[in-house]
């Protein structure tokens, strides 16, 4: 824009010389003419140069106003974005935490066999060690035997005399059977087939005590009922075991489960056969199940009476309402190796519904969950089929 107006000035005053030298007269003196055409250009030359420098000072203040524009348009799409974050984290943390099917109240389970002498004497060997495996069949100590050996070895030889006497006294029932009514009388024959018969149980009532002396016999060695581990072992060489009384625990092997103590209010997303994960404290590996089965009855402290036979009836707060726990059985499919199964551990449990997960697609996913969630949240219809009840 300068350059434009300084090159209109230069052609003025090219024009202007030259009408100075096409006249002498005005060579000489300049008129009045000329001071105005002067006095014109000069302030079109402060017009041009203000014009110009106000298009120089525009342009940036235009290009600072689009900067500015686009800074709010991102400060507010970050707002909204954040928000967003917000409010799914929010969800996925209530979700997490108030409807879906988990629990940190959770333990591993086991049976235990507490063996006991089905015969009583003092222990001589002792051949397991605390926390020792053994096979269902194996032995555990042995009491000793003299007593019941002596007792077998009684009962078989009165046996034998109680089966010689049977015999002698069926041999006579026999003669008497083939004497004639004139040689013999019908009491008489009567009388001798009854003592026959008498021997007989006599001699049936002797093989009994002969087995069970056997059968005592045998028990002087206590063997393990199940495949599992001797645990807490306080029984020793000398010691006097008594019939009926335990005095061996084992842990069965093959009886592990968990317990997971689920709040009522999940139990309508429960269903018998769904997948579960357990996670034991300071294990990352999930030891892999299916819940088995439902538990019917929890304790209730308001039924038990209380003194003279009234109800004992405990105060509740109005606005807060506890949720009752109820043990939900997970039976074990899979553990990952490097896992023990310790009964009485903590475990995480985690309901997962994997039965139609793998062919619905991702939104169809999170609609299921979101679904779930908010039918867990304002007592929707709990999934059907998935607690049987009795017919």
């Amino acid at each position: 824009m300068d350059a434009i107006v300084r090159d209109e000035t230069m052609k003025q005053d090219e024009a202007q010389a030259n009408v100075a030298r096409s006249s002498p007269a005005s060579a000489r003196e300049p008129n009045v003419f000329d001071h105005i055409a002067r006095r014109i250009s000069e302030d079109d030359d402060a017009s041009n140069e203000s014009v110009a420098s106000s298009l120089a000072t525009s342009m940036p203040a235009r290009n600072g106003d689009a900067s500015r524009t686009i800074l709010r348009l991102l400060r507010n799409l970050a707002t909204a974005g954040t928000a967003i974050v917000a409010v799914l984290g929010a969800f996925v943390t209530w979700d997490l935490y108030n409807a879906a099917p988990w629990t940190r109240d959770g333990s591993v389970r086991v049976q235990v066999a507490n063996v006991a002498p089905q015969i009583s004497g003092q222990i001589t060997e002792l051949r397991v060690v605390d926390n020792q495996f053994v096979h269902k069949g194996d032995i555990l100590y042995v009491i000793e035997p003299f007593d019941f050996q002596v007792a077998l070895r009684a009962y078989k030889a009165s046996l034998q005399q109680k089966i010689a006497d049977h015999d002698v006294k069926e041999l006579q029932a026999e003669r008497r059977r083939r004497l004639s009514d004139l040689a013999e009388t019908v009491e008489d024959r009567q009388v001798y087939e009854g003592n026959a018969i008498q021997a007989k149980a006599v001699v049936d009532s002797a093989q009994e005590q002969v087995t069970q002396a056997e059968i005592n016999l045998r028990r002087t060695e206590v063997r393990s009922p199940v495949n599992g581990y001797v645990t807490n072992l306080l029984v020793r060489v000398g010691n006097y075991a008594a019939q009926g009384t335990s005095n061996i625990s084992i842990i069965d092997t093959d009886s592990f489960w968990i317990d997971g103590y689920f709040e009522e209010t999940k139990l309508a997303r429960l269903c018998v056969g769904d997948r579960a994960e357990a996670k034991l404290m300071g294990y990352s590996s999930p030891i892999i199940g299916h819940v088995a089965t439902l538990t019917r009855g929890v304790s209730v402290s308001n039924a038990a009476a209380a003194t003279q036979g009234l109800p004992n009836v405990d105060p509740v707060y109005t606005w807060v309402r506890l949720a009752q726990r109820v043990p939900v059985r997970i039976a074990i499919d899979k553990v990952p190796p490097g896992v023990p199964l310790v009964s009485g551990l903590t475990a995480t449990v985690t309901i997962r519904d994997g039965k139609d997960d793998q062919s619905k697609t991702l939104f169809q996913k999170v609609r299921a969950d979101v679904e779930r969630s908010f039918a867990g949240l304002f007592g929707g219809d709990p999934r059907p089929g998935c607690i049987p009840n009795p017919s």
